[in-house]
């Protein structure tokens, strides 16, 4: 990727250590899942929210969509099972880019 260097890319070798960066720094963590409770349209994002995505074929684990400040949901047509992860990403932070304005200020 040629805007590798662009990002900055940051680890946490367990949950419970990324769960205390997270709470320390006093970011809101946003799910995105089929048995989210609210339109990822709908929500009011803020520069410092984190978007995350579980694995298509079981999402994430109940205690991480427990801890997470907002459960959202990208509306499909009914029947159909999900999206793929990469559109979903991909629409969910286009959205909230529009909403915050800081598609310079991305984190990785």
């Amino acid at each position: 990727m040629d805007y590798l260097d662009q990002v900055s890319i940051m680890r946490h070798d367990s949950w419970p250590k990324f769960e205390q960066w997270r709470n320390e720094a006093g970011y809101r963590l946003i799910l995105f899942t089929t048995k989210g409770i609210g339109s990822y349209l709908d929500y009011r994002y803020g520069a410092d929210d984190i978007l995350l995505f579980g694995r298509e074929s079981a999402g994430v684990p109940d205690d991480v969509a427990a801890a997470s400040d907002a459960r959202l949901v990208i509306p499909i047509k009914p029947g159909l099972r999900s999206l793929n992860v990469a559109m979903a990403a991909a629409m969910a932070l286009g959205e909230a880019l529009r909403q915050t304005g800081s598609a310079n200020s991305i984190r990785g």
